[in-house]
């Protein structure tokens, strides 16, 4: 059996969220894997609630669905987490990914997770990178250090090639995120 990684994005517009899904699977497929990303909304506008999925494998992707059981969640505002069941369908070894200041104690109680959770606080990162509360490059960041899903030179690769001279903040903010990272099982 195929084994594929799956991971839904929960995020606002203008969040990035749609973005990062697509970043790191370019990383993937710049590493000779194969990967898909999309996004699912409709006539949002900037602020509302956003849906982007990955898949990522070794082998070829078959599926074209939306992503109803992800290995993987992760939410780039933790607003939503009050607005939405952003743990949907995750998979019973799933983990999940929060942009929150809060302790990973405060968020298992708070809202009963039995999965691993990992957080991060990507908001006050990306202000203090790129000067602006936009957390997905950070989120990848997290990402990366709860599934090493791919190297972060390639994802490095697809940032420069993104963000042009803008890269540089966006970089650090990823790299930040993954050394501030953290997970509790």
């Amino acid at each position: 059996m195929v084994k594929i990684l799956e991971i839904r994005w929960h995020g606002r517009g203008g969040l990035g969220a749609v973005t990062s899904a697509e970043l790191v699977a370019r990383a993937a497929i710049s590493e000779g894997k194969y990967a898909q990303s999309f996004p699912s909304f409709g006539p949002e506008r900037r602020g509302a609630p956003v849906l982007a999925f990955l898949r990522v494998s070794d082998e070829v992707i078959k599926s074209r669905t939306v992503i109803y059981k992800p290995d993987v969640v992760a939410v780039l505002d933790p607003g939503l987490l009050y607005a939405v069941d952003v743990t949907s369908g995750l998979k019973e070894n799933g983990k999940i990914i929060i942009n929150s200041r809060k302790s990973l104690a405060g968020l298992k109680s708070e809202f009963g997770y039995k999965w691993p959770v990992a957080a991060v606080n990507a908001t006050k990162i990306a202000r203090e990178t790129i000067g602006l509360p936009i957390t997905n490059t950070a989120l990848i960041g997290a990402l990366l250090k709860v599934t090493e899903i791919v190297k972060m030179d390639s994802l490095v690769t697809q940032l420069q090639e993104r963000f042009g001279p803008r890269a540089k903040a966006n970089i650090e903010a990823m790299k930040r995120a993954y050394d501030e990272t953290v997970v509790k099982e």
